[in-house]
C-alpha cells in the first residue's frame, strides 16, 4: 500500500512537473502574444497616420485639381457668357455669407436691361450624380443670396470635363446647358432645340 502510495506520489509529481513546464510555455507565449499585440497596435497606428497624412494629400490635390479645372473654364465659359447670352458681368469663384450662411458659386454672370438674366456655373472636373443636386440646390438657393437679382431670369450651366452620357441627359432633363471641355476649350453640348429652364 505504501508501495502504491509512493508510486502515486511520484505521479502526482510529474504530472505538477509537466503541469508547471506547460504554465511556463503558456506564460512565454502568452507574452509573446503581448509583443506582437503591441507591436501591430503600433503599426495600425502608424498606418492611421499614415492614412490621416494621406487623406489631407488627397484632398488638397483634389481642391487644386478643382481649382485647375475652373481656372481651365474660366476664359471658355466667360466667352460663351458674353457672346452667346449676351451677359454684361462675369465674376468667377463668387460666395457670400448671410445670417450665418453661405453659398458658393464657381462663376456668377448676369445682364441688367432687355436681357434681364442670370447665369450660375458650376464647374467639375468630373461630374457625378450629386452635381445635378448642388446645381439645383445653388439655384433654389440664389435668391435668397441675391435679392437684387430677384426679377431676373437664372439659368444653370454644368461645365464638366469628365460626363457621363446619362448624366449629360439627366442634365438637359433638368433645364441646364451642358458645357464639356473640346480640344481644351469649354463648349455648350446642347440639341439644337434645347429648351434651358429658367429657375
Amino acid at each position: 500500500m505504501l508501495r502504491e502510495l509512493t508510486k502515486s506520489q511520484q505521479e502526482t509529481d510529474r504530472i505538477l512537473q509537466e503541469t508547471a513546464q506547460q504554465s511556463k510555455e503558456t506564460d512565454r507565449r502568452m507574452l509573446e502574444t503581448d509583443r506582437r499585440m503591441l507591436e501591430t497596435d503600433r503599426r495600425m497606428k502608424d498606418t492611421d497616420r499614415q492614412i490621416r497624412e494621406l487623406g489631407k494629400q488627397i484632398g488638397g490635390l483634389g481642391e487644386k485639381f478643382g481649382s485647375f479645372t475652373e481656372g481651365l473654364a474660366l476664359p471658355s465659359m466667360e466667352n460663351i457668357l458674353r457672346t452667346r447670352f449676351g451677359m454684361e458681368v462675369v465674376s468667377p469663384s463668387v460666395r457670400v455669407t448671410k445670417d450665418g450662411r453661405h453659398l458658393e458659386i464657381d462663376v456668377l454672370s448676369y445682364a441688367n436691361g432687355p436681357i434681364n438674366a442670370a447665369y450660375v456655373v458650376e464647374v467639375k472636373s468630373h461630374a457625378r450624380e450629386e452635381s445635378i443636386a448642388q446645381m439645383k440646390a445653388l439655384l433654389t438657393r440664389f435668391r435668397q443670396f441675391f435679392p437684387e437679382h430677384s426679377d431676373k431670369r437664372l439659368y444653370g450651366i454644368l461645365a464638366a470635363v469628365d460626363l457621363s452620357a446619362d448624366l449629360r441627359e439627366r442634365a438637359l432633363r433638368e433645364g441646364f446647358y451642358v458645357a464639356r471641355i473640346h480640344d481644351q476649350v469649354f463648349e455648350l453640348d446642347v440639341p439644337a432645340d434645347f429648351q434651358p429652364i429658367a429657375y
